[in-house]
């Protein structure tokens, strides 16, 4: 298995589960190549996750899938193992705990992946389950796009009317993961009219001042200035953007 099929089967599987956590045993991560898991790990796309609470016991050829039972010990190791209820002749059948380990990734592991491989900010993370994920603003020679991520028919980037297989654009090899930065930026600057991830000025307006509360709670004193480089406009254009269009206009005083 090479390190761009790992990739392309956990994408699928990611699509799949639209965005929820997918689980990797360790016995399935054992299959894959050293390489590959090393960048999955450090780039943070799969981290560790909780044991797994079953697993296939090794007390025989039938293999069945049983719960297992941890039981910690004082001043030793914590043992796991299963309660054989299939046969007479076992009863307790000792598990390695590194068979328990288990590793995660989700759509949000890939969209932090994606932004920093592109160098943009990414406006805010997603619901922990969901099939849209914005990605940032994507500069090209004449143009600006949204670039978003979406689960349908495997993973897929949404860019100035375009959508592409993010298995096009992404790669995975000699330890390392490229994305073609190249080709999205000429998508960028070929835009198609009036396709494309469409975001009204109200739905603008009250994704901006979102992003702007969430890191004014965070404490970050210059949000505005934050969220208008993440939008590739000026500070002023963004307070242009967060005013209200209900609101009155103030009275002039030579009127």
């Amino acid at each position: 298995m090479t390190p761009q099929a790992v990739l392309t089967e956990l994408l699928d599987r990611i699509a799949a589960s639209h965005g929820a956590p997918v689980l990797i045993s360790a016995d399935e991560l054992a299959d894959w190549p050293a390489e590959a898991v090393t960048a999955l790990q450090s780039q943070g796309v799969i981290t560790r996750a909780r044991p797994a609470a079953s697993t296939v016991c090794p007390g025989c050829e039938r293999e069945c899938a049983m719960p297992v039972h941890t039981l910690p010990g004082a001043g030793r190791a914590p043992g796991a193992f299963i309660v054989c209820d299939k046969r007479s002749d076992i009863n307790r059948v000792a598990v390695p705990l590194d068979r328990l380990e288990q590793w995660q990734a989700s759509g949000d592991s890939v969209a932090d992946l994606l932004a920093e491989l592109l160098g943009l900010q990414r406006p805010g993370r997603d619901s922990a389950s969901s099939d849209r994920w914005e990605i940032g603003l994507l500069k090209g020679a004449r143009h600006s796009s949204h670039v978003v991520m979406r689960a349908e028919n495997g993973l897929t980037l949404e860019l100035a009317g375009h959508t592409v297989a993010l298995a096009d654009v992404l790669a995975l090899a000699d330890g390392a993961f490229n994305v073609d930065g190249r080709a999205l930026t000429r998508l960028v600057d070929q835009p198609v009219a009036g396709a494309g991830d469409v975001e009204s000025a109200t739905q603008r307006r009250d994704r901006l001042r979102k992003r702007v509360q969430t890191l004014k709670a965070k404490g970050i004193r210059a949000f505005l200035k934050t969220v208008a480089e993440e939008e590739g406009i000026s500070v002023s254009r963004l307070k242009q953007l967060l005013k209200d269009e209900t609101e009155p206009a103030k009275p002039n005083p030579g009127w």
